[in-house]
C-alpha cells in the first residue's frame, strides 16, 4: 500500500510540475487506476471537483470579456438546440438499448450538458442510489478521457480552425475539464471559446434539474454553478482592471498558468479515479448508449460546422 500511495503522489506532483501536457495527465491517471487501487479515492474525487471550478476561475483572468460575450451569446441557440435534441435522442437510445431508466437519464444528461457534473447535480433529484449514479459517471468518465485525446487529432486531420474547434469540442466533449484540456491544447483562441461556451451549456444544468424536479415532485435542493459566475468576474476583471492597476494586471497571466496547472492536475485525479470495478460496473448497454449517442452529436455538429452551418 505505501508504494501505491508513493506512486499516486509521484504522478500528482509531476502533474502539477508542468512537464507533461493535459492528455498525458490523464493517460498517467487511467494507467495509476487500472493497475492500483486507489489509496485516496474519495478525497481525490473531492479535490478533484474543488479544483476544476477553481481552475476555470483562474483562466477567466486570461481571456477578454468581449470575446467571451460574443462567443457566448452566439452558441446560446446552438446550446439551447443541441441539448434539446441530445436529451431526447439519448432517451430513445437508451430505451433501444433497454438501459434502465434512472442511468439512461443520466447519461443523456451528462453528454447534452457537461458530463460529470450535470450528473451529479441531476442524480439526487431522481434519487439515484449508488450503483446507478457509478454506472452513470464511469459512462461518461471513459467516452471523456478518449474525446481528450481523440479529438485534437481530428481537429489537425481535418485543418478546423481555432474557433471552429472551440465550437465542436464545447458541443461534443462532455466534460468542461476536458473541453478546457483539449482547447488549451489547440490554441489559445479555441480555448476562449470552447470554455465560454461549454459554460454557458452548464448553466442548463439549474433549468432541467428545476424541470426534473417538477416532473418527479423532488424536494431535494438544487446546487448554483456558482463557479461560472466567477468566471465571469475573473474575465471582467482581466480585461478592464489592467488600465488601471497595471502592477496588478501583471498577475493576471499568472493566475491563467496557474489555472492550466490545475486543470491538468485535475485530469490525473480524474483519470485515477476509473479502475477495473468502474469499467465493470458500467457494462455493456450504458455504454453503448453512450457511445453512440456521443458519436451523433459529435459527428453531426461537427459536420455542421464544417458546411458553415453554425459558426462563431
Amino acid at each position: 500500500m505505501t508504494n501505491t500511495k508513493n506512486i499516486f503522489f509521484v504522478g500528482l506532483v509531476v502533474a502539477a510540475s508542468g512537464l507533461i501536457s493535459t492528455p498525458f495527465a490523464l493517460l498517467a491517471g487511467l494507467i495509476y487506476g487500472l493497475a492500483f487501487p486507489h489509496p485516496y479515492h474519495l478525497a481525490a474525487r473531492k479535490l478533484s471537483a474543488f479544483l476544476l471550478q477553481a481552475s476555470i476561475v483562474a483562466l477567466g483572468f486570461g481571456m477578454n470579456l468581449h470575446e467571451v460575450v460574443r462567443a457566448g451569446r452566439t452558441g446560446f441557440l446552438y446550446t439551447a438546440l443541441s441539448i434539446s435534441v441530445a436529451m431526447l435522442l439519448g432517451l430513445g437510445i437508451g430505451r433501444l438499448f433497454k438501459v434502465q431508466h434512472i442511468p439512461s437519464l443520466l447519461i443523456s444528461t451528462g453528454t447534452a450538458i457537461c458530463g460529470g457534473s450535470a450528473i451529479a447535480a441531476i442524480g439526487p433529484v431522481v434519487n439515484a442510489g449508488e450503483e446507478e449514479m457509478a454506472v452513470s459517471l464511469g459512462t461518461v468518465f471513459v467516452l471523456n478521457s478518449v474525446a481528450l485525446f481523440l479529438f485534437p487529432a481530428i481537429g489537425y486531420i481535418l485543418h478546423l480552425t481555432q474557433s471552429q474547434f472551440g465550437l465542436w469540442s464545447a458541443l461534443a466533449i462532455h466534460d468542461t475539464s476536458s473541453v478546457v484540456g483539449a482547447t488549451a491544447k489547440y490554441g489559445s483562441q479555441a480555448l476562449t471559446i470552447g470554455t465560454t461556451i461549454k459554460l454557458a451549456r452548464a448553466l442548463w444544468i439549474v433549468p432541467l434539474a428545476f424541470a426534473v424536479a417538477i416532473l418527479k415532485r423532488s424536494k431535494t435542493r438544487i446546487k448554483w454553478p456558482w463557479f461560472i459566475l466567477f468566471f465571469c468576474l475573473a474575465a471582467v476583471a482581466g480585461t478592464y482592471l489592467p488600465a488601471y492597476l497595471p502592477w496588478f494586471g501583471s498577475l493576471y497571466p499568472k493566475l491563467s498558468t496557474l489555472g492550466k496547472t490545475g486543470l491538468t492536475v485535475t485530469l490525473y485525479l480524474i483519470g485515477t479515479g476509473i479502475s477495473k470495478s468502474t469499467l465493470k460496473e458500467v457494462g455493456v448497454r450504458p455504454l453503448l448508449q453512450g457511445l453512440l449517442l456521443w458519436a451523433i452529436v459529435a459527428i453531426t455538429s461537427l459536420a455542421l460546422i464544417r458546411f458553415g452551418i453554425i459558426s462563431i
